[in-house]
């Protein structure tokens, strides 16, 4: 399918791996000039063809920052991948709510959802010129099912997902669209990294990391069998981003392999 994404510009955040990087790919196989921003360019980032920018976005001035450079270096704005979030491995992944400190919900905000707010106010200024541009950002299932994951990066998620619908009410008028993706388990870093939150998640429950990966899908009831890659999700993401989508906007589109049972 021709996503008729040739030659448009998009600005992808947190783009130095996992989601983030399959997204900068995708969109770059599409034939779209693409920036990528994260606060490290990594050699894999550097390799697919995209302008890679360093940034903070967690600070109040970087999205801004940010937007500038890519509209200057792209010379317009049609989409916005707000894929940013996560945590460090101090984010405090595991225990309840009352082992969450102040700090630890402030810098889950701002990388899960102010990151996104700053650079959405940034760039939607360019996305409304051209009268057909769009945001994508990238929730999480954890958003839905609160108790799943931690809960200051759930919070953070749930105010991600109602915020792009939010927009999505304002900006559709202006040819802006506006949704949602929200994975469930995938094989990315906070998953299988060695300070991610699969591995505190293993310690705090005394298992092999690897054994806990390898169980994921059975204990989450993902009837695929399998945890979700990174390049299905950032199919997924170009789909939305493209006007081959053009109806769609304010939704939010779960790619879990059904472990969410709810409608």
């Amino acid at each position: 399918m021709d996503l008729q994404l040739t030659g448009r510009s998009a600005l992808v955040t947190g783009a130095s791996r996992g989601i983030g990087l399959a997204t900068v790919a995708a969109l770059l196989d599409e034939g779209m000039r693409v920036v990528a921003a994260a606060r490290t360019i990594t050699p894999e980032l550097a390799a697919p063809g995209a302008t890679g920018i360093t940034v903070d976005l967690s600070t109040t001035d970087g999205p801004a920052r940010l937007v500038d450079r890519a509209e200057a270096e792209l010379g317009g704005l049609d989409l916005l991948v707000n894929n940013v979030g996560g945590g460090d491995a101090d984010a405090g992944w595991t225990g309840g709510f009352l082992d969450r400190t102040e700090q630890q919900w402030h810098d889950a905000f701002d990388l899960n959802f102010f990151a996104a707010v700053r650079t959405a106010r940034a760039a939607l200024p360019h996305l409304t010129l051209g009268g057909g541009g769009a945001i994508v950002n990238v929730s999480s299932t954890s958003a839905r099912t609160p108790h799943a994951g931690p809960v200051t990066y759930s919070t953070a998620k749930a105010a991600l997902t109602a915020f792009g619908k939010a927009l999505a009410e304002e900006f559709g008028p202006r040819g802006v669209r506006v949704n949602t993706v929200s994975p469930g388990p995938v094989r990315t870093d906070m998953w299988e990294g060695p300070d991610g939150y699969g591995a505190q998640l293993a310690a705090s429950m005394g298992l092999p990391q690897e054994q806990l990966i390898d169980g994921l899908p059975e204990t989450a009831g993902m009837v695929i069998g399998r945890i979700v890659r990174p390049a299905e999700v950032a199919a997924l993401i170009a789909y939305l981003g493209s006007p081959v989508a053009a109806g769609i906007t304010g939704a939010d589109h779960v790619i879990d392999g059904n472990s969410v049972k709810t409608v």
